[in-house]
């Protein structure tokens, strides 16, 4: 397994604490929690439901608190710490391994002679949560005790529960928890031992990630029912949360479905991956990009799909899905859901930009990103380059000239395309591209102007469609003349002086000098570099400065810093309050997904995939550190660039397997001319 831990870690608390699993269900529902059982986030808990799915994620079921009687002996297994800093009880003590198992928490505890494993998963498309107990080693029975501790509150929220009074009725094989009258039910189901429903606050549950983000650290916990079971030797026990009234309660079959839909995963992954020994560490990679992808219902798509951003907060971002839609679902050979979400997002194009963020309520979705619609075209570039589906170009290639044609006399924030060829993005109080980070009316990092990144996607995009007319029998020559101008104009972003790229042309103050990595994708998307057919932005010589000085500046292991260090507004450390945070989220801090798009500007001008191999390697440790087989979204920018922020990232995963995959193929190719 890739994620097996032992007592070193499971044993030693602040390092248990910090290792977090995830568990998700295909529709936006989710849990997560640490090693050591210990809750620090307000987004920890077994059930996390999708009551609209892919969104208004709701903590159902919090917590299940063990403790086991055997040969006379209690044991503790559970793990919690109070406001007051007390930990009690201490059950991180009794855990003598942890492993992810797929994609399965897994725990292991050792009472006595006897070993106790617990595992947990989501039974996928059902906000329901399976918790299975296996008595794999014991010379006398055990008995089991459960605290079922819930909720029912937002996952970005807290809970101040005293005077609030849930109503938990007994029910078929277990209980039905009513929070208040307009409260969704959900259920608390077993097919063996017994339960008892209780009613009782616990009251300040120590959130330690919470005050270390500024926020509220406090939370409390309804206790709704005990739960006891004794197992005999090599016998087995299910808990089912659940807002369904009759989930399958049979929890062998249901790991056994947990499994198969793995395994089918698995399957699709060795269809198209280059190397069939694959590495067990991407192997892992294959199954935590399956967490991303959820469902995003329409009534001209019911069977849509998105891209949750990142766990544990954030919903689907157009920009981040479209940035992550190859790499999780291409390259894992899922086509079918690629091609499907590309048409669930085109029922979202308007005045020719996709949405950034998807509200959580009922409101109009924000269209505030000027590369959604551009990284869009180069999903579809890819889509069409691995498939040969001519049908759906056929039937979206009118709204993407539209697209061009919204850019071409201006939409939405002042973007629009210049008389240089350039696209210019921005206004005052609005942030456009992905360094996005603002505070009220604070914009951090504004980049008004001409963006470098912005401009080689749309250089791309203006390619694309010259071929894509050309294919389809359409008129192609004025979007040929347009990125022949935009490939004049984009020279000016090459400063001999420098010896690099400047950020961003034209701004309020000029030209932006700052050493940023957003350079790079004028090296690593084919178009931009002219792998495919179309002249490059850059010539060979500037494009192999460009991946020198950010390996020499902004390389840090597990992706790019997002300034250099010898700017005067770098800051290294990611922590404190939302300002604190947001005032530094891309003033150096790591971004893990910069790193796919590094190792391919790598691959491209060194042409040695032997380097660009080693360059992945920081990533397998770390799949041992943060959000355990997934890869984080930012790390401090300086060493030894802790992981920060949440802890499983969908453009990081995402990118790291495109990068994965054309090194494997880059490997092949020159083992074949040898």
């Amino acid at each position: 397994m890739v994620v097996q831990l032992g007592r070193d870690i499971c044993g030693d608390l602040p390092t248990a604490e910090n290792r977090e699993w995830l568990i998700t269900n295909g529709i936006g529902g989710y849990g997560a929690g640490t090693v050591a059982g210990l809750l620090t986030r307000r987004y920890h808990g077994l059930l996390i439901a999708a009551l609209k799915p892919p969104l208004q994620r709701t903590l159902l079921l919090t917590k299940l608190d063990e403790t086991t009687h055997y040969h006379g002996q209690t044991y503790e297994l559970a793990t919690n710490r109070w406001a007051d800093g007390t930990v009690a009880p201490q059950g991180y003590q009794n855990l003598e391994q942890f492993q992810i198992e797929g994609s399965i928490p897994l725990w292991k505890y050792a009472c006595g002679d006897a070993q106790l494993e617990k595992r947990i998963w989501m039974q996928p498309g059902a906000n329901t949560t399976y918790v299975h107990y296996s008595l794999t080693r014991a010379s006398a029975p055990l008995t089991l005790t459960l605290k079922a501790f819930v909720n029912y509150r937002d996952h970005h929220h807290e809970t101040r529960g005293q005077d609030w009074q849930m109503q938990v009725s007994p029910v078929q094989n277990g209980i039905c928890i009513s929070s208040f009258a307009e409260a969704t039910l959900f259920y608390l189901l077993s097919d063996q031992g017994k339960i008892k429903p209780e009613n009782q606050w616990y009251q300040s549950f120590d959130m330690a990630i919470e005050r270390y983000r500024g926020l509220s650290d406090q939370d409390d916990n309804l206790h709704a029912a005990t739960l006891k079971v004794t197992l005999q030797p090599g016998a087995t026990w299910t808990v089912v949360a659940s807002t369904e009234s009759k989930p399958m309660l049979e929890g062998k079959t249901a790991l056994l479905d947990r499994h198969s839909h793995e395994q089918k995963l698995l399957g699709s992954w060795r269809t198209v991956s280059p190397d069939p020994a694959t590495p067990p560490w991407v192997d892992q990679l294959v199954l935590a990009a399956d967490q991303f992808i959820v469902d995003r219902p329409l009534p001209e798509e019911p069977e849509g799909k998105t891209i949750i951003a990142g766990y544990p907060w954030f919903g689907d971002w157009g920009r981040d899905t479209m940035i992550s839609l190859t790499g999780l679902t291409l390259t894992t050979g899922r086509h079918q859901i690629t091609r499907t979400i590309i048409r669930t997002f085109a029922q979202y194009l308007d005045q020719g930009m996709l949405p950034n963020v998807f509200p959580e309520v009922g409101e109009k979705p924000g269209y505030n990103t000027v590369d959604a619609i551009l990284w869009y075209f180069e999903a579809i570039r890819e889509y069409h380059a691995a498939t040969g589906d001519y049908a759906l170009l056929e039937e979206i290639y009118p709204a993407l000239a539209e697209v061009i044609a919204w850019h071409q006399k201006g939409t939405r924030y002042g973007i629009h395309l210049d008389d240089d060829g350039l696209l210019y993005a921005g206004e005052d109080g609005v942030q456009l591209t992905w360094m996005d980070a603002k505070v009220g009316d604070w914009v951090v990092t504004p980049r008004v102007g001409k963006p470098i990144e912005i401009n080689a996607l749309w250089y791309s995009a203006l390619r694309m469609m010259e071929q894509l007319a050309q294919q389809l029998g359409k008129p192609s020559l004025e979007f040929r003349a347009m990125a022949e101008q935009t490939l004049g104009g984009f020279q000016q972003f090459w400063s001999q002086d420098l010896g690099y790229c400047f950020d961003v042309l034209d701004g309020p103050e000029g030209h932006d000098n700052a050493l940023r990595p957003n350079q790079i994708f004028a090296v690593s998307l084919p178009m931009a570099a002219g792998k495919i057919g179309a002249s490059p932005l850059l010539s060979l010589e500037q494009q192999r400065a460009v991946v020198h000085v950010c390996g020499q500046s902004l390389y840090a292991s597990v992706g790019l810093r997002s300034l250099s260090q010898n700017h005067a507004s770098y800051e290294g450390h990611y922590g404190g309050n939302q300002l604190q945070r947001d005032g530094v989220y891309h003033q150096g801090i790591t971004w893990g997904w910069l790193l796919g798009p590094y190792i391919q500007a790598h691959l491209h001008v060194h042409q040695d995939a032997e380097q660009a191999r080693s360059l992945l390697a920081p990533v397998a440790d770390h799949l041992l550190t943060h959000g355990l087989g997934s890869i984080s979204e930012i790390f401090d920018g300086d060493p030894p660039f802790m992981p920060r922020g949440c802890f499983a990232q969908a453009w990081s995963v995402a990118e790291t397997l495109r990068a994965w995959v054309a090194v494997e193929k880059a490997v092949e190719k020159s083992l074949k001319e040898r």
